[in-house]
């Protein structure tokens, strides 16, 4: 089976790519090249993922400003 290119993945599939990629990787049960290409693959899906939820948040600012409510977020990280 052919993978769909990153850049044609929704956020939810990149994330459940993304999962499949990291339990592959923990369990250690592919080859050195294997988890080579599988580690591009995360670092691939992995941006795509931050670019998704980028591109949301910057969506929702628009929206709360369009509704002059105060704009600016924190990331979860910051909490």
């Amino acid at each position: 089976m052919t993978e769909k290119p990153v850049a044609e993945l929704s956020f939810e599939e990149a994330m459940a790519a993304l999962e499949t990629v990291v339990g592959q990787l923990e369990r250690g049960e592919v080859a050195l090249e294997q988890s080579i290409a599988l580690y591009e693959r995360g670092a691939l899906l992995k941006a795509h993922c931050a670019g998704k939820l980028k591109d949301a948040e910057a969506k929702v600012e628009l929206i709360r400003a369009a509704e002059g409510r105060a704009i600016g977020t924190t990331p979860v990280e910051g909490m």
